[in-house]
């Protein structure tokens, strides 16, 4: 439910599909699994403790995928949050096997992801996945038939919406021809800024850019740094400047940033309210553009 007394309103709104009204600032869920993102973590408690204030704040967009864990993300999610408030919008994504931790292992086979888009809904305990993204398109496996899997179950009703994730415009583009594409979630953030060409792509087609990685920021972030001494001078965290300048360089920008630490959590919300003046943001635009 969107409400401007929620403190992520600040940040702004967002609709996926057109039809799921989000704050754009969301939460990234792959931390509160193990290390490696594999396994459970070492206080399951504290991780739902964690999902439960995320909605608290007003968060109504988390990220997830069958991956993280795998299979722990999406049990805690629902675990901590089922049965879910009105309006909050869960993604989640298929497409990866996980051999062991830290290990990932592209599988886009339509049967492979056909198994997971069921699951998925076992687990979230959902009759329809609100937003379903192919984690990785398969080198090995043509997109049309790793989509056309899912869109079998976009017209059964079990899924709402279809994603992308790392891919560039032509990829996008071709991807549109077999199934609508809602979403794209690359890694991005102030100093990598590779996916450029696909933000373009997908703001001049309203269609959501989910960062990974958001706040990233290299050798800006280093003390005395222009990321540093701006942070310094609105007392707030390199972290928070991060977020706050992806919610202003794009409408279409949905940061999802992750943590297992409430206080981080509350950090990373803040940064909705994080004002800067033109002046300021030209001279991290410059400084990016000069690394």
């Amino acid at each position: 439910m969107i409400s401007s007394s929620s403190p992520t309103a600040a940040s702004g709104t967002f609709s996926i599909g057109g039809d799921l009204p989000v704050y754009r600032l969301g939460y990234g869920a792959m931390r509160i699994t193990g290390d490696g993102i594999w396994g459970e973590p070492k206080d399951p408690a504290a991780a739902r403790r964690l999902l439960r204030r995320v909605v608290e704040l007003g968060v109504n967009f988390i990220d997830t995928a069958d991956s993280y864990g795998p299979e722990v993300s999406e049990n805690l999610i629902a675990e901590a949050l089922h049965p879910y408030p009105a309006g909050l919008v869960i993604a989640t994504k298929g497409g990866f096997t996980r051999p062991g931790p830290n290990r990932w292992v592209v599988n886009g086979k339509p049967d492979y992801l056909r198994g997971c888009v069921e699951a998925s809904l076992r687990r979230l305990k959902v009759d329809c996945i609100d937003l379903y993204q192919l984690h990785r398109i398969d080198p090995k496996v043509p997109a049309e038939e790793s989509l056309g899997a899912l869109k079998e179950f976009q017209d059964a009703g079990k899924i709402r919406h279809i994603g992308l994730s790392e891919v560039n415009a032509e990829e996008i583009e071709r991807a549109a021809k077999t199934v609508p594409i809602v979403s794209v979630q690359n890694e991005y953030n102030l100093t990598n800024r590779k996916s450029e060409a696909a933000l373009a792509y997908c703001a001049a087609r309203n269609i959501g850019f989910i960062p990974w990685f958001p706040v990233a920021a290299g050798k800006l972030a280093r003390p005395g740094g222009p990321l540093d001494e701006a942070a310094k001078r609105h007392g707030a965290t390199v972290a928070q400047l991060s977020l706050a300048w992806l919610l202003r360089h794009s409408p279409v920008m949905l940061p999802i940033p992750g943590t297992s630490s409430v206080a981080h959590l509350e950090e990373n919300v803040a940064a909705s309210n994080l004002q800067l003046d033109a002046a300021e943001w030209q001279a991290l635009e410059a400084a990016a553009a000069a690394k």
